[in-house]
């Protein structure tokens, strides 16, 4: 059976809200198991809160821990029983796994897929690609959103290749429609980087669509947003505090006085649905494309229903042949065996 394994101690409320979303995922998913790693006492503390297919979880016992305040190469080399690095080996060398998902420093999931995973023949950088919720209902990949400041227009151009990969793999998507942001929808807005990276990604083989701004993510007109991780990351943690302004303020609107109170009565329904569509966590985490195994990457305050998005993910990923279409796309446009770097 297909096994997806899960770093229990990474994240902000490890390893209880882990645990609980991994074994809620059991429950939207039929057709896998879970391996968790990490501490064996914390974890089963846990375990024994809920009732689960006991034959359907398993538990690798870890005596590390990687921190957000290790420095991510130097941890990833020297915690080597850490529930993360302990993971990635497992996700390596064990042919059943088939994913990872963690909620722990990005900085060492990144590093630790790197080194551990490695990169899929002609994959010149890897990226991190989250889903954002649309007005459609349904979600805009943005790739890459943190792990590449800095960019060459290439990098671009397979940023798109491998997110159009994953939104046919994940999620059903036939011919997604992908964009480039940049501050002008025009072909020629953008610096030199953008407007060359639009020329490539128009020779690439996916359904390009053009340019498009930040403010066109949520609307649903496009299936995948491609970006340099610097403006990626901002577009996303911009997306992020806005969604938690918005509650603020219609919080404070509705608490003012008593007749905006029974009006929070009458509108609760409709507040809470826009509070949860603004909310990306609901739709699990980053995908770290270009790896040659599903590594997922949590946001690091994520709670069970973010996990539970994020397991999910690593199955219907791995499920959709993720890997299989990255490469063979890249292949279509050039970078192959033998490429890796040639075009950098």
């Amino acid at each position: 059976m297909l096994k997806i394994v899960v770093d229990a101690m990474g994240g902000d409320h490890a390893p209880a809200e882990i645990v609980k979303g991994a074994l809620d995922a059991l429950n939207e998913k039929s057709d896998f198991m879970l391996v968790f790693t990490g501490d064996e006492n914390l974890i089963d503390a846990e375990l024994r809160k809920y009732t689960y297919d006991a034959t359907r979880v398993e538990v690798r016992h870890c005596t590390e821990v990687i921190t957000n305040d290790d420095v991510p190469t130097s941890a990833v080399r020297t915690k080597r029983d850490s529930s993360l690095v302990v993971g990635l080996r497992l996700l390596k060398e064990d042919e059943s796994v088939g994913g990872f998902v963690s909620a722990g420093s990005t900085g060492a999931v990144l590093t630790g897929g790197v080194m551990h995973i490695g990169r899929i023949k002609g994959v010149l950088r890897p990226a991190l690609c989250p889903g954002i919720p649309n007005t459609s209902g349904g979600r805009t990949l943005l790739c890459d959103c943190g792990a590449n400041a800095e960019c060459k227009p290439v990098y671009l151009q397979q940023f798109g290749i491998m997110a159009s990969a994953y939104a046919k793999a994940a999620y059903g998507v036939k011919d997604p429609r992908v964009g480039l942001l940049t501050n002008g929808a025009e072909e020629h807005k953008g610096d030199p980087l953008h407007q060359e990276a639009h020329q490539l990604l128009k020779e690439a083989p996916i359904n390009f669509v053009g340019n498009i701004e930040g403010r066109d993510i949520m609307y649903g007109d496009y299936d995948v947003a491609v970006s340099d991780g610097f403006s990626g990351n901002i577009a996303l943690k911009s997306i992020e505090g806005c969604g938690k302004a918005v509650s603020t303020i219609l919080k404070q609107e509705f608490m003012k006085n008593l007749g905006s109170k029974l009006a929070y009565v009458a509108a609760r329904k409709q507040i809470d649905g826009l509070r949860d569509m603004l909310d990306y966590g609901k739709l699990g985490g980053s995908v770290f494309l270009g790896l040659r195994k599903v590594v997922i990457k949590s946001h690091g305050s994520s709670k069970a229903k973010s996990i539970c998005s994020s397991v999910v993910q690593a199955v219907d990923a791995y499920r959709g042949k993720l890997i299989e279409n990255i490469t063979a796309m890249l292949e279509q446009s050039g970078f192959g065996a033998g490429a890796e770097g040639s075009r950098e």
